[in-house]
């Protein structure tokens, strides 16, 4: 770091992501990424890494800011591998930095938080979502930045409607940035938009543990880590919303494309059959979820993520789903078999 209150802030934003980690309602598995500017160096958490791990672990990599920022400028493809950008010196586990970097360093302020608030997405996938956001930010410096993939193409979108003073940014599909020039300043910030954004979950019944077990019979499924990932099954609005496709990345990148819900007299050999694959999740409607035996600990985090995104969606909206291309660009995308590389190791 450039200074000792560099130093200071760094570990200050270390302690304020790890809390941000331990909530699945802010971030989940290895999404989410945070950032501090330290001179013309940007620290920046580690692609495949956990927020939750951030005082536990070494997860902050250190960009050189002006190569990236003109490679973004010029369009250069190289801003889709911010690895070479890296400061090798400041880096000797070799991390490679966040696929969302040039995201942080497009942002003018010190520190820059990027969330995937489930608050946030249940309004970013609506349809009138902007006109809701507008209506509840309210008196706060924000700006919309449509569906772009994550990487250069998330970043043109930013530079096209970055507006001096911003410190919120929407991303359609995707989540929440804010920014502010101290991390208590972020915090602050964070908090203050996040409560403005709540909005209640619809309630559902319990998972059917029972005739779950039934239902797996002696196939290689399980429960899933969190009991409330079963929501999504349980809530018919819920359940036709996930079927109908994918709604932000990271479901793409961990789960597949749309969810598999089971039909009327299926159990897990039935839809696998039909479907002539094995689904990372399987939805039964009034029963639950059993998620695939070699499921990671990010499919887990992803299940929970569709079941708390779509309880809060309004259920007479319109959805925003990913098209069939944003899902295969998504699913060949190299930054992303990379995340899903150290997904599978353990994140």
């Amino acid at each position: 770091m450039a200074t000792q209150a560099d130093a200071q802030e760094l570990a200050a934003l270390r302690t304020l992501s790890a809390s941000i980690g331990q909530s699945p309602h802010l971030t989940q598995a290895a999404g989410g990424n945070t950032s501090l500017k330290a001179g013309g160096t940007l620290w920046i958490k580690a692609s495949g890494t956990w927020l939750k791990d951030a005082t536990a672990r070494d997860i902050m990599v250190p960009v050189a800011m002006s190569p990236l920022l003109k490679a973004v400028e010029q369009r250069d493809r190289a801003a889709d591998q911010p690895l070479a950008f890296t400061i090798a010196a400041l880096n000797p586990r070799g991390l490679r930095p966040s696929i969302e970097t040039t995201v942080h360093a497009l942002m003018p302020q010190r520190v820059v938080l990027h969330v995937h608030c489930v608050d946030t997405i249940s309004l970013a996938v609506q349809a009138n979502g902007e006109t809701e956001f507008a209506r509840r930010l309210d008196g706060i410096e924000w700006a919309h930045v449509p569906y772009f993939r994550p990487g250069l193409p998330l970043a043109r979108g930013i530079s096209e409607r970055l507006r001096p003073g911003v410190g919120v940014l929407i991303l359609g599909n995707h989540g929440l940035v804010v920014a502010a020039e101290t991390v208590a300043e972020a915090e602050l910030l964070l908090r203050r938009v996040r409560s403005l954004l709540a909005r209640p979950a619809r309630a559902t019944a319990a998972p059917d543990i029972a005739a779950l077990t039934r239902l797996a019979g002696d196939s290689f499924y399980r429960l899933p880590a969190d009991v409330e990932a079963h929501a999504v099954a349980l809530d018919p609005e819920s359940r036709r919303m996930a079927e109908a496709g994918s709604l932000y990345p990271d479901h793409v990148i961990f789960l597949g494309q749309g969810s598999a819900v089971a039909r009327p007299g299926e159990d897990v050999a039935r839809v696998v059959a039909r479907l002539g694959k094995a689904p990372a999740a399987i939805l039964f409607p009034g029963a639950g979820v059993l998620m695939r035996g070699d499921a990671g600990p990010g499919a887990d985090a992803m299940q929970r993520c569709l079941a708390d995104v779509t309880a809060r969606v309004d259920v007479t909206a319109t959805l925003n789903y990913l098209t069939d291309a944003e899902n295969d660009e998504l699913v060949n995308w190299d930054a992303e078999q990379y995340r899903q590389k150290l997904n599978a190791a353990g994140g």
